[in-house]
């Protein structure tokens, strides 16, 4: 009976050892899942942003299209730049206003907008090239133009615009194929 005492005493003690052992030596398993939800993920190179840029945009276009130089000129910063793709620019508020006030006054006749599209984006991180980080509004929209020497023309354009911190257009891009209004137009 003493040997089935002290055997019994052995299998106790090893176990109680070895559990005590193996207790000591790790540590609680750590769920990652939780972990990994709670840090904070780094922003993706770009999200959507506000739609209140699509508004400002609109209102943009509208004022160019009324000719309400006053509405136009108040989306602007001082120092905005209007670029087109063809490389030419306009730099300063008051240089991009006076641009558009001379075509709208002894250019263009009537300008009607339709079919426009407007997508507000952040880009957080620049991915290639010169481009810069905060809001992006990227819009696209069929002009119906008609030329105060020429015949109505219908095409697309697609306009870019940043905004800086006040929320006004800091740089403006065009992409139109002027070939058919420099034709129109007799320009060559």
């Amino acid at each position: 009976m003493q040997k089935s005492f002290a055997w019994a005493a052995v299998c106790c003690l090893s176990v109680s050892l070895f559990s005590c052992n193996n207790a000591s030596n790790s540590t609680p398993a750590k769920d990652t899942t939780a972990a990994a939800a709670e840090a904070p993920k780094p922003p993706a190179p770009a999200e959507f942003a506000d739609m209140k840029y699509a508004e400002i945009g609109k209102k943009q276009m509208a004022a160019l299209a009324s000719n309400d130089m006053k509405v136009y000129a108040e989306g602007y910063a001082d120092s905005a730049v209007f670029q087109w793709s063809s490389g030419d620019s306009v730099v300063g508020k008051e240089a991009i206003v006076k641009y558009w006030t001379n075509r709208r006054t002894n250019v263009i006749d009537s300008l009607q907008l339709d079919n426009d599209i407007w997508l507000p984006i952040k880009v957080n991180q620049p991915q290639k090239g010169p481009d810069m980080p905060g809001v992006w509004l990227l819009s696209w929209m069929r002009s119906h133009v008609k030329y105060k020497k020429g015949k109505p023309l219908v095409f697309w354009v697609h306009t870019d615009y940043h905004f800086n911190s006040a929320d006004k257009i800091d740089r403006a891009i065009q992409y139109i194929d002027r070939a058919p209004i420099n034709r129109e137009l007799g320009i060559k």
